[in-house]
């Protein structure tokens, strides 16, 4: 994987205003591909990501002084749930996603990682299936949306 020449450090409060602003930019293409603005990261407020961090640890991308992704771990008896993998738009497909999905694979200890994503988020699937996570199962959700569940082992 090329270096997207990115810093990633872990998130404090003072960033979660623009981790705020970068998720619900990177989550609206989402919303534009399932026809929902409902989805659960774009309903999330500022105070809803502050509460989070107090149980999950956030990591965040800065490229030449600017936040540009985050993402967020739990760690759930030997498992890492890593979810709301947030990319800034306009920087899609330059790494920085990869960078952020290993560095949170990291940041605790676990034998497994876990997460899901939407059955029409093509280029997640691909991000996450060439970074080793296989499929381990699908739920439909209310709206009709298929969220498929993946896997990596860590050890």
């Amino acid at each position: 994987m090329v270096s997207s020449g990115a810093t990633i450090r872990p998130m404090t409060a003072a960033d979660v205003g623009e981790v705020f602003t970068v998720q619900r930019a990177a989550f609206v293409v989402e919303a534009q591909r399932y026809a929902d603005a409902f989805l659960p990261p774009l309903t999330e407020s500022v105070d809803d990501i502050l509460t989070d961090l107090q149980t999950s640890i956030g990591l965040v991308s800065v490229l030449d002084g600017r936040l540009v992704g985050s993402i967020r771990v739990k760690a759930k008896d030997d498992e890492l749930h890593i979810g709301r993998l947030s990319v800034a738009p306009d920087l899609h497909g330059r790494g920085l996603g990869a960078e952020l999905l290993l560095a949170a694979e990291k940041v605790l200890p676990g034998r497994r990682a876990v997460l899901f994503t939407g059955d029409r988020s093509e280029s997640n699937l691909h991000l996450y299936t060439s970074r080793g996570y296989a499929e381990t199962g699908r739920a439909e959700v209310p709206g009709g949306v298929v969220l498929i569940h993946l896997a990596k082992e860590l050890v």
